[in-house]
């Protein structure tokens, strides 16, 4: 399932940002292969519009820099 997935990467970002993000997660048994990260409001990805699992390092610094850019804003 997508729990582990979801858990390893809210662990990664709450390393990277101690105390600086709320990061929540729903799960949708009716709907299989639905994983979608916002932030501040933005998709910055998205399982559904072909993005995949957050599943390498070029996935990820583009979370971590979106977030990098709504701190700055913030």
């Amino acid at each position: 399932g997508y729990r582990p997935k979801y858990q390893q990467l809210k662990k990664e970002l709450e390393k990277q940002f101690p105390g600086k993000l709320e990061i929540s997660g729903e799960g949708t048994p009716q709907v299989t292969g639905w994983f979608e990260v916002t932030v501040a409001g933005k998709l910055v990805h998205s399982k559904m519009n072909g993005d995949g699992f957050v599943d390498n390092g070029i996935k990820l610094s583009k979370i971590v820099a979106a977030i990098k850019e709504a701190l700055a804003l913030g």
